[in-house]
């Protein structure tokens, strides 16, 4: 009976567990992981104002850096992950990062992947204050080989 009943107490430790993991919110796994798959896009997002723009609002003379500049000015709302990553407009990728996922385009927007459009960018860029509002390209990082 005794054995019975931590057999019962550990399947239903182990289904907790397994319920808790699935329903846990998507985790940003930052850019040096995007860039495993997506050399190219990180190197030309290397090359960007957002790749430095924690370093960048922290050395700014204009305005006093503070813990809410890491709205727009980081990935994670903190210094975690300085500048606006990959993430910071895609989506807290932990749930898409795979490459079985990643090559289904259906199923990794249902894993959480966003395919930034005009909104995405106003969530910052909203022409308010010091936020300079921008227009949307769909090319804001390379996803070609330059032709040679």
């Amino acid at each position: 009976m005794k054995r019975t009943l931590i057999v019962v107490v550990v399947m239903v430790a182990i289904l907790c567990v397994g319920a808790i993991s699935a329903s846990a919110a998507p985790t940003f796994v930052g850019a040096e992981k995007c860039k495993m798959c997506h050399k190219l896009q990180y190197d030309s997002w290397g090359q960007t104002k957002h790749a430095k723009a924690t370093e960048n609002a922290k050395a700014s003379t204009k305005m006093k850096f503070e813990a809410a500049c890491l709205t727009c000015h980081g990935t994670n709302k903190d210094e975690a992950m300085a500048g606006v990553q990959c993430e910071a407009c895609h989506g807290a990728g932990s749930d898409y990062k795979g490459l079985s996922v990643m090559k289904d385009v259906a199923k990794a927007k249902a894993a959480g992947l966003v395919i930034p459009v005009q909104a995405t960018c106003d969530g910052c860029h909203d022409g308010k204050d010091h936020h300079k509002k921008m227009a949307f390209t769909k090319d804001v990082h390379a996803h070609k080989a330059p032709a040679q």
